[in-house]
């Protein structure tokens, strides 16, 4: 799976990149030359929502989403786990759902085929993002499910702002 994690951070980095790049180019050529690229905002939106769609399932894998988790942090080991395990079931629910739901959406604009305002490109194919990075979200959420059914973890590993707020805080005063 380490090839599947580089290429999630390879897509979010290029993503970004191409994005700001993008952006920088249209107020250059809006302010500095008084013209542009009709097409920019929307290939900037693409980029954008490949970015957050594969997003989600890298802030899955590492841990970075915050969460509302101070009760179940002070539950003991075997409860915690039960508890995280639901939760997990609960946001593969949701991941299924909204695959199910993308999906027919992007059928249905398949079928009428229409392409997007300002760029030749069908808008099933962009907003194909939209199942596929559901269905990597679903993958992450397996993994971590996994992880808690073998035991190797007893808890899901959410973003914790205040500790993070603290450790910056701290290594601001040490330097």
């Amino acid at each position: 799976m380490k090839i599947l994690d580089r290429i999630e951070e390879l897509l979010v980095v290029v993503m970004l990149t191409l994005m700001t790049l993008l952006t920088f180019l249209q107020v250059v050529m809006r302010y500095g030359f008084n013209s542009g690229f009709t097409w920019a905002l929307e290939l900037t939106t693409l980029f954008f929502s490949v970015m957050i769609f594969v997003g989600i399932s890298y802030g899955v894998r590492v841990g970075a989403h915050i969460g509302v988790d101070s009760l179940v942090k002070r539950m003991p080991p075997g409860p915690r786990r039960a508890t995280a395990i639901v939760v997990v079931l609960l946001c593969l629910l949701y991941a299924g759902l909204v695959i199910y739901g993308s999906w027919t959406y992007v059928s249905k604009m398949k079928l009428i085929g229409v392409e997007l305002d300002d760029l030749p490109i069908p808008i099933w194919v962009v907003r194909s993002i939209l199942p596929l990075g559901f269905a990597l979200l679903a993958f992450r959420f397996g993994q971590v499910l996994w992880a808690l059914i073998t035991g190797r973890s007893d808890s899901l590993h959410l973003g914790n702002e205040a500790d993070d707020a603290l450790k910056l805080k701290n290594e601001a005063s040490a330097s």
